[in-house]
């Protein structure tokens, strides 16, 4: 028997002119040394079938072939006779994947991690893979600190050709910043400029920022950081002269040393416009915030490059270019600015594109967009569409681009890029406050349903105060010109014998409105609605309450009509920092129903960026409320202040007259036809969270008082308070918390100088 082999790759490939064997017709193939692979995955490698001609060439080929699927850790081609034999050794596969030792990472994601590189169970086992799975897992301890991190990796044979990996994982203390060191800095306190730095050294809350942990990435932001403080300073020539980072021989403490070249402070002399500027130069004038006289500052040129771009976009000159160009004098230590303007053409939208949006109805989206295809760019009406549609609350993410057409100098296309999140929810929870006590919630809603727009909710709520079921539905877009639609159900139990008022209400009602958009950012809205309220009260209550019941019974009925007007401009609705809120609202229990009252409120409320870190927020709120056709308002129907909401310090609702027996003022609060609030506020965020937004610091002081009607409304009556406020954005639902001092509290007042509310009552 004529028995001949090719015995390996090297050997195949490097034949040439010489042959291994002779061609011949293959008459049968055969596979040995298989284990867990199919021969017909063999075959289907293979470039030869049977019936065909084998040649040395072909056996090269076939060779190649095999090892390329990765599955062989060695091949070998054999002929006997006319018979050609594929003797492969397969590689073992790993069996199971274990960890010792793992703390700082998810055991579950570390695998999904491993397994797209190839490191699974079930997978083929690669030496060279693990290899480069060990030294990536050792990158990902040291991008967290950890430098002194030890893995040992161990592949253990098992039978039937199988392998068990098991990192063995030491990951020691992470190190941290021991010392920031600036050199070179006179200018400015070094504590000052450490303040703008993201790294920190260890302190009260760096357990939950990790800003003691030392970073490439943030050490980079930092020197940038660094370089706009001295930039926007006058420092035009400030320069990062080197950067040196040490870690202690024990691998706990990191040192780092920065040495910087200040330069010379310099003032801008003058600032021109030129190029083709459209618009008259004073109109462009008033986006330059940089003027002669003034510190050099490159955030408020900038600013200024920007503002006179966003003016260009605005009137649909979309490729505009503005650039400053400096002209500096260093023996006066004096910048010139020339600030040149190129709109280029004015460009039209071509089409509007909205990607992302999978169970959201495009038209859902596209109802908000305030650019229209085929008019004119708007740069304006870009970002407003943006902001429409953030504002939608659908989406986790809303990014716009716009970029040019191809082959075009006069067209753009916007892209607006969403990532749709969850908006329906199945809740159950518990909250509290100082005013409620334990408040136990549950409910279901759905804010897009559908992929329609549209809201439903259905709310339980339970609480030592107030227990409410409601059912909500609205549509925002009732019509195609943004009228919206919702009708209400709701039964409310009041309680408030918790805080000595001795009555108790239970109201059962709903009502239909609408909302009528008369401008971008402003809007009516118009409801009606019937209401059943039933009163209890006990022998020991109020005489006003007693009186109430015995002149219209224990239980009424009432058909409030309202009207509303708002005015939305903050700039957003959990963090906002610029812009504010005006609400003017009446209700009106119309004739028909056994009680005839009126309430008008109204609240402005605004805010003022006074730097990056803080803003001012100045908040009033009035209220006026009556009953007519020789009626009194019904006393649940009367303003009430004091507590976390309105005057802090002082106990929820404890504000106003009290109720006078035989001529004795009692503990009892009755409420007031009249009320005034105001609150301002000095916010900022928590020192070391950087750009976090989730929680937000106060400084404030609040007054506040409500009036009988025939009280006359005197400003010494107000109450007043001072204080400190915390609000953070937690997974649970906001929270908000204060300590206040009242500053002019007097006897029978109730003081309550720590505050809080925990979860979301409905």
């Amino acid at each position: 028997m004529n028995k001949k082999m090719v015995a390996g790759l090297i050997a195949a490939l490097s034949a040439s002119g010489t042959f291994a064997f002779e061609a011949f017709t293959v008459k049968d193939i055969r596979v040995e040394g298989i284990q867990r692979t199919e021969a017909g995955t063999v075959f289907s490698y293979l470039p030869v079938k049977v019936g065909e001609t084998m040649s040395d060439e072909k056996a090269a080929q076939s060779i190649k072939a095999l090892f390329a699927t990765g599955f062989f850790k060695d091949v070998r081609i054999e002929v006997e006779g006319d018979v050609l034999i594929v003797v492969v050794e397969e590689r073992p596969a790993i069996a199971q994947i274990d960890f010792v030792g793992l703390k700082e990472f998810d055991k579950d994601q570390l695998k999904k991690g491993l397994k797209e590189i190839g490191i699974a169970e079930s997978r083929v086992f690669d030496r060279a893979t693990l290899d480069k799975a060990e030294q990536e897992l050792k990158r990902q301890y040291l991008s967290r600190g950890k430098y002194s991190v030890a893995i040992t990796t161990t592949v253990t044979p098992l039978e039937r050709n199988r392998v068990a990996i098991n990192f063995s994982i030491s990951e020691g203390e992470a190190a941290k910043i021991k010392q920031i060191n600036l050199v070179g800095a006179k200018a400015f306190a070094e504590k000052e400029l450490l303040d703008v730095f993201q790294l920190q050294t260890p302190n009260w809350i760096s357990w939950y920022t990790k800003n003691d942990q030392y970073s490439k990435q943030k050490l980079s932001a930092d020197l940038e950081s660094l370089r706009s403080f001295y930039l926007n300073r006058g420092y035009l020539e400030f320069n990062v002269e080197s950067t040196q980072v040490s870690i202690s021989p024990d691998k706990k403490d990191i040192y780092i040393t920065v040495s910087v070249n200040e330069g010379e402070r310099y003032m801008v002399s003058s600032v021109k416009l030129a190029g083709d500027l459209l618009l008259s130069e004073e109109e462009f004038r008033k986006a330059v915030q940089i003027k002669p006289g003034d510190v050099f500052s490159r955030e408020k040129l900038n600013e200024s490059s920007k503002a006179i771009s966003d003016r260009l976009g605005a009137l649909g000159y979309a490729f505009a270019n503005v650039n400053a160009a400096p002209d500096v004098d260093k023996e006066k230590r004096q910048v010139a600015f020339t600030i040149f303007v190129d709109p280029g053409k004015r460009a039209y939208v071509r089409r509007i594109n909205v990607v992302g949006n999978t169970k959201t109805a495009d038209q859902v989206i596209r109802r908000e967009m305030r650019q229209m295809e085929g008019g004119w760019y708007d740069a304006d009406r870009v970002q407003l569409s943006r902001q429409r549609v953030d504002k939608t609350n659908y989406f986790s993410e809303v990014s716009v681009e716009t970029p040019p057409v191809p082959g075009t100098n006069d067209q753009v296309d916007v892209n607006l890029k969403v990532v749709e999140k969850s908006t329906g929810t199945i809740s159950l929870g518990a909250g509290f406050s100082s005013a409620e006590k334990v408040i136990l919630s549950g409910g279901i809603s759905q804010a897009n349903l559908f992929g329609s727009g549209k809201f439903a909710s259905l709310q339980l709520n339970t609480g030592k105060l107030n227990r409410n079921i409601s059912l909500s539905y609205t549509d925002p877009y009732f019509t195609v010109d943004g009228i919206s639609q919702g009708f209400d159900l709701y039964q409310r139990n009041l309680n408030p014998l918790s805080l000595s008022y001795r009555y108790k209400t239970s109201s059962m009602g709903g009502g239909i409105r609408f909302g009528f958009p008369i401008a971008e950012k402003e809007s009516i809205s118009v409801g009606f609605g019937i209401d059943n309220t039933k009163v209890t009260t006990y022998e020991d209550s109020p005489q006003r309450y007693l009186d109430f019941v015995k002149e219209f019974g224990e239980s009424n009925i009432s058909l409030p009509a309202t009207v509303g007007w708002t005015s939305d401009t903050k700039d957003s609705v959990i963090y906002p920092t610029r812009g504010g809120i005006q609400r003017a609202g009446l209700e009106v229990a119309v004739p028909g129903g056994s009680l005839h009252y009126y309430r008008a409120t109204y609240q402005h409320q605004r805010y003022f960026p006074l730097s990056k870190t803080f803003t001012l927020m100045l908040n009033g709120e009035a209220g006026y409320a009556d009953g007519y056709g020789g009626q009194s308002v019904p006393f649940y129907k009367r303003f009430y202040a004091g507590g976390v909401t309105s005057v802090r310090g002082y106990d929820t609702a404890s504000l106003g007259p009290r109720d006078t027996v035989n001529g004795v003022v009692s503990d009892q609060r009755t409420g007031g036809n009249k009320r005034l609030v105001f609150n301002s506020e000095l916010l900022f965020p928590l020192p070391g969270l950087g750009v976090d937004k989730s929680f937000r610091l106060g400084a404030f002081f609040d007054a506040g008082w409500v009036w009988d009607k025939e009280d006359k409304m005197a400003v010494g009556d107000l109450r007043t308070s001072t204080g400190i406020s915390a609000v953070w954005t937690s997974p649970l639902g906001p929270l908000k918390f204060s300590i206040a001092q009242p500053l002019n509290s007097k006897d029978g007042d109730r003081l309550q100088r720590f505050q809080f509310q925990m979860g979301t009552t409905f």
